[in-house]
Parts: C-alpha cells; structure tokens; sequence
C-alpha cells in the first residue's frame, strides 16, 4: 500500500470489495449523478464510482498526500479537492443534487452529519447519502422513542431525513483494523419537513432535555418556559415522562413553542 494511514486524520482505508459493491449498489449511480466522494483515501471506492460513468465526480480529500495519488491514478475523470469537508460549502460545488459517497472520520462524523442536516436546501443539494459510521454512532442515528441509543442525534436526523441501515462491517474490511464494528446507512433528504427560524434552536431545545435523559421531562420544561403547565397542556405532555419517550415531532412542536417567545 502506497499511503501509511494517518492516526491524526482517523483514517481506516476500506479495502473489501464486497462492502465497496454494497455501496456502489446503494448509491444507484447513472450517468445523469453528480457524486461527492467524502475521504476517497486510495481509491478503492473511487474506481468503482468512476466505472458507473457518471456525470461529474467530486472527491474531498484533507490529506495532501493522497490527493497527489488520486490525481495521478484518476487524472481528469474526477476532481479532487484538497480541503476539511467541514469547510466545504457544497453548494458551491455544483447546481446538480449530488448522490454523496463517504467513509467518514469517526471523530467526526456527527459534526459533518449535523452539518448536512442544517444545511440550507439539504433536500435541493442533495440526492442521497451513502455513509459508513462507527456502528454506535450508526444506532443512536437510526433509534426510535423509547429506545437506549435515542436522543439528540435520532432527533435532529428525523427531522430532516429518512434513514435505512444497509448493513454492518466487519473491521477486517479495513486496513488498519479499526476496533470497532462500522454500519453503513442510506440517508435521503425529506422533501417536506417542519420550519423552524432557527435549526440551532433544535439543538438547543433537545441538548437541555437529553442533559438530564433520566429526569421527568418537568425539569427541562420549567427550563425552557415559565409557563409550562400551560405549554404542556397545550401539547398534550405528560410531565412526569422522560425525554426518550417524546416523539422526534413533539420535539419540533416544543421547539416551534420556544421559538413564539423570542421571534
């Protein structure tokens, strides 16, 4: 192998071609998609991306070193960008909605999904996403009320995609091996989802209730309004619940509450 993965960077090369057809099939390429490959490293996934032929390839490398490799092994069949995908404004990229390929770093896979989440037109810029993350990570995405792994992450996904999990990877599909189990998930922007003036508002709202996961939701309640039985009346809460028991769409309605008292 021509590049030695780099710790710093959190990168785990998939290597096995059978996960990388998984995903290729996921993605349903045509010659019509505009791709975005986030983290392409050696190329493994890349070459099958390029092999559907589709219209235009976008590849967002940080490492210096692998984007001189990618350059040469690829040439001009796709552009490799030389950036921290966290940085990256995509819709400068292109006015196509992009189908959006990546093995994400695990330290910061939640920050680049919440990114896309708050993204302004997520649903106009992108297609779908194919991503492969920490397979707890993967969990607490895809989790339902009343579950363990529910809570912020499962929240704000819901609120502005649909998520399907494809399947779990072995770490002997990577090299190095990383020390966990990795999932991979299909996630599609939703064309109708709730408004809010402000997606930070969200976080907010489901950061106070998720601080205290195993207190009566009374307590955030009282936080956020000082007239909360007249709130909790309105909405039908119950306050002696807990925050893994209210519904993705009673959280917007809270927030849509939270919302009146300032804007």
């Amino acid at each position: 192998m021509q590049n030695k993965p780099k710790k710093s960077l959190g990168q785990n090369f998939l290597i096995d071609k059978n996960v990388i057809n998984i995903i290729i099939k996921a993605g349903n390429i045509t010659d019509k998609d505009t791709v975005l490959e986030v983290g392409p490293g050696t190329g493994n996934l890349t070459q099958m991306i390029v092999s559907k032929k589709p219209k235009k390839i976008f590849a967002i490398e940080k490492d210096k070193d692998l984007v001189k490799n990618l350059k040469e092994k690829f040439d001009k069949k796709i552009t490799v960008i030389n950036s921290d995908i966290l940085k990256v404004n995509e819709k400068r990229l292109t006015d196509d909605r992009m189908i959006v390929f990546g093995n994400l770093p695990y330290n910061i896979s939640t920050q680049i999904l919440i990114k896309w989440i708050k993204f302004f037109e997520t649903n106009k810029t992108f297609k779908r996403f194919i991503l492969m993350f920490q397979k707890e990570v993967a969990e607490r995405i895809v989790a339902s009320t009343n579950k363990k792994q529910y809570g912020r992450l499962s929240i704000l996904t819901s609120w502005r995609m649909n998520v399907k999990k494809i399947v779990d990877v072995s770490p002997n599909c990577f090299f190095p091996k990383p020390k966990v189990k990795s999932t991979i998930l299909l996630i599609e922007p939703k064309e109708q989802f709730v408004k809010f003036k402000n997606p930070k508002n969200l976080e907010h709202i489901t950061n106070i209730f998720f601080n205290q996961r195993r207190k009566m939701i009374k307590k955030p309640m009282s936080i956020i309004f000082k007239n909360k039985d007249e709130i909790s009346k309105k909405l039908n809460l119950n306050l002696n619940s807990r925050p893994q028991n209210l519904k993705p769409s009673t959280y917007f309605d809270i927030c849509k509450e939270y919302e009146k008292l300032f804007f």
